[in-house]
C-alpha cells in the first residue's frame, strides 16, 4: 500500500488551532505526517506497528519520544527516521506542551482514518466506578452515582460553531473500526 498523502498546509493550520479533546486534530495530523514519510508498505516480515509516547513543546518542537511497544523493529526504525526528518510543526494549539500516545501502522492495509469531531463539544462521560466496591473498613453503602454535567447552552452553541464538518472518510473509518472490533452483526445474515 502506498503511503498516505502528507497533510496539507490547510490541515496543519486547522490542527494548529483546534484545542478540543487534547488537540485531537494536531495528534492525527502529526501521525499522518509521520506515516506519509515512511513510504509504501508491503506485506512481509518488515510490516508492523509501533506505539510512541510523544511530547511536543509549545513551540512545536519535539520534546520527547518514547517507544511503548513495537511489533516490528523495521517499522520502529522507519518511524523514528521519519520523525527525525520531519519539518518543524506549528505551535501547539493551547500554547502548552502536548503529550499523547500514537500508534503508527506500517502495514499494507489502512488502520487509521480521519477522526470525527461531532461529539467533541459534549462533556466526557463519567468513568465507571463500581458502586458496590468496599474498602473493608467503612460502612457498606453503595457509592452515590455522579450525575452527568449538562453543558451551558451558550458555551455549547459557541463550541459547535467551531467544529468542522465531518468527512465521509471519517465516518467510513469510524464504521470500519467498529466493525473490526465488534463484527458485522450479532445475528447471521438471512434470519
Amino acid at each position: 500500500m502506498d503511503a498516505p498523502p502528507a497533510p496539507t498546509a490547510e490541515e496543519w493550520a486547522f490542527a494548529g488551532r483546534y484545542t478540543l479533546k487534547n488537540s485531537k486534530a494536531y495528534r492525527y495530523t502529526w501521525g499522518q505526517q509521520v506515516r506519509s514519510m515512511m513510504g509504501a508498505a508491503a506485506e512481509g516480515p518488515d510490516q508492523g506497528m509501533v506505539r510512541f509516547r510523544v511530547a511536543i513543546a509549545p513551540d512545536g518542537s519535539l520534546a520527547g519520544l518514547e517507544t511503548l511497544w513495537s511489533t516490528s523493529g523495521v517499522a520502529e526504525r522507519m518511524a523514528r527516521q521519519a520523525i527525525e526528518r520531519m519539518p518543524r510543526w506549528p505551535a501547539t494549539p493551547t500554547g502548552k506542551p502536548l503529550i499523547f500516545e500514537k500508534t503508527i501502522s506500517f502495514t499494507p492495509f489502512s488502520t487509521d482514518g480521519p477522526p470525527l469531531y461531532k461529539d467533541d463539544c459534549l462533556p466526557a462521560p463519567p468513568a465507571f466506578t463500581n458502586p458496590f466496591a468496599w474498602d473493608g473498613k467503612s460502612a457498606r453503602e453503595p457509592a452515590p452515582v455522579k450525575p452527568i454535567e449538562e453543558p451551558d447552552p451558550q458555551d455549547l452553541a459557541d463550541c459547535l460553531k467551531q467544529l468542522p464538518q465531518d468527512s465521509i472518510e471519517a465516518e467510513v473509518a469510524r464504521d470500519q473500526r467498529l466493525m473490526d472490533q465488534w463484527g458485522w452483526g450479532a445475528s447471521t445474515l438471512g434470519r
